[in-house]
């Protein structure tokens, strides 16, 4: 079985220590390509850092595992709504840092890697030295201190992202973190400035303020901009009431002494804190590959370019997903993206597409979002004839249970064909509730018929969904 179409050989302008059938550069997504249909191919995994990539060690696993601390702290420091007498009378940093990191994550990390290197998968080869391209499929990397020279018949880049620092913070010569080692602080910091407004930002500003932090955060403009209208007022409202935020000021510089970070603002004023979070937003890694020396294409905003099958346009043999390359920086969607690289690498005359069609996503901080489709602006840009519903939480039985004041869904949907384009949920749960949403969007049904043809348990938190769906008007 061929790994994919035949591709020209190799013009090496340089020695070659070992070639491969297939070298797989990243061990995030990256690494679920080998499986029992490539047994017989010679492959090699090239990996700098941690195996496991962005999402286990830096992002999305341990931001949830910390995340699930800061909901439990916030919601028993509101539980007096509820006629409970109940507080957290302490947070011991140094033991949630050791349960994430070591007692669940650096484990997995460090097992993924001696699986990798082990008698288990005696094809693969690991690389643990930063890679660069040479030549056209050549690298130069290397294992422990030995550089080595390595080509392969494909090559896949899975290399991941990394995060956009400012310049002026960059120059500045300030101590500043990133979600790379902000969860491995040594002490909880009494207080923290976060730059940012996005993911990122919101989430670590939840779980700080949570654990008694003091944050203020610094927004360009205002906190998750892209959020359709109708929850991104209130969001910003909500946050206002919990961190301290300066909305559009652009930072200029940053000052450090003995009390901490002083980040300096635009309009002459400035911010202050014991740590600093930049949380401005992620860069594909594509520029720290040499790509040019193998002839490979990369878009206008830096992500390695790539046809709707995963190919570099430019260069034959070279595929590319994940954040490197995709239009979407989230893990859900690297993985759908791997499955159809593998695919593809496997089946050269059944190539499928890289699945970017209803790609949610889900913000942790609180209250929890998500969202999938349209917001109503772009879904009435467009050009659908749309209806709409906005639904409170707190108008069903289980948001009573909860005292809920500020949960919300919305709903777009198009009028003549009852096809749902958009839906957004702000409140307890909303990264669960919605997947039943993605799944009427994914199989195309008819929002009329998903209302009324199925069950909803009563008096369960789903009936909010419910609700939406049969406020929505199609007369």
């Amino acid at each position: 079985m061929p790994l994919s179409a035949p591709v020209p050989a190799p013009v090496r302008a340089h020695a070659v220590d070992a070639h491969y059938d297939l070298i797989i550069l990243g061990s995030g997504s990256g690494n679920s390509i080998p499986g029992p249909e490539l047994e017989d191919r010679s492959i090699a995994i090239v990996e700098k850092g941690s195996f496991g990539g962005t999402c286990l060690n830096v992002g999305c696993i341990p931001t949830k595992m910390y995340v699930y601390a800061a909901d439990v702290a916030l919601a028993t420091e509101q539980a007096g709504r509820l006629g409970l007498d109940a507080r957290v009378h302490g947070v011991d940093w140094q033991g949630i840092v050791s349960r994430v990191f070591a007692q669940r994550i650096d484990p997995i990390a460090a097992g993924g890697e001696a699986y990798r290197r082990g008698p288990e998968t005696p094809n693969i080869d690991v690389y643990d030295q930063h890679a660069v391209f040479v030549g056209e499929r050549t690298l130069r990397t290397g294992q422990g201190s030995e550089q080595k020279t390595i080509s392969a018949d494909q090559i896949v880049i899975a290399a991941g992202s990394r995060p956009v620092i400012p310049e002026a913070i960059a120059a500045s010569g300030v101590r500043y973190h990133t979600n790379e080692d902000i969860m491995r602080l040594p002490e909880l910091p009494r207080s923290l400035v976060i730059v940012g407004a996005g993911f990122i930002a919101m989430e670590f500003a939840h779980v700080f303020e949570a654990l008694g932090t003091k944050v203020s955060i610094i927004a360009r403009s205002s906190l998750l901009r892209p959020l359709d209208a109708d929850l991104h007022a209130p969001f910003n409202r909500l946050a206002a009431e919990r961190f301290t935020v300066v909305a559009g000021r652009d930072v200029i510089g940053a000052d450090q002494d003995g009390d901490g970070i002083s980040v300096r603002l635009d309009d002459g004023s400035s911010v202050n804190g014991e740590a600093l979070l930049v949380a401005t937003g992620r860069a594909p890694n594509g520029d720290q590959l040499d790509l040019d020396a193998a002839g490979i294409a990369t878009t206008p905003d830096g992500r390695v370019e790539v046809d709707r099958f995963g190919r570099s346009t430019s260069a034959p043999g070279v595929w590319a997903l994940g954040d490197v390359s995709s239009p979407f920086m989230l893990k859900h969607v690297a993985n759908a993206e791997m499955r159809a690289v593998r695919h593809n690498l496997l089946h050269p005359d059944d190539l499928r597409p890289m699945p970017h069609e209803h790609v949610p996503s889900a913000v942790f901080t609180h209250p929890q979002i998500a969202t999938v489709g349209m917001t109503e602006q772009q879904a009435r840009a467009a050009g659908h004839d749309v209806t709409t519903k906005l639904q409170k939480y707190g108008d069903v039985a289980y948001g009573w249970a909860m005292e809920d004041t500020t949960g919300l869904v919305k709903l777009i949907a198009d009028r003549p064909t009852g096809r749902l384009l958009g839906a957004h949920f702000m409140g307890p749960q909303a990264s669960t509730l919605i997947q039943q949403l993605i799944t009427v969007m994914a199989f195309d049904l008819d929002v009329r018929e998903v209302a009324t043809q199925q069950y909803w348990i009563h008096p369960a938190l789903p009936e909010v969904t419910e609700n939406a769906l049969l406020g929505l008007d199609f007369s």
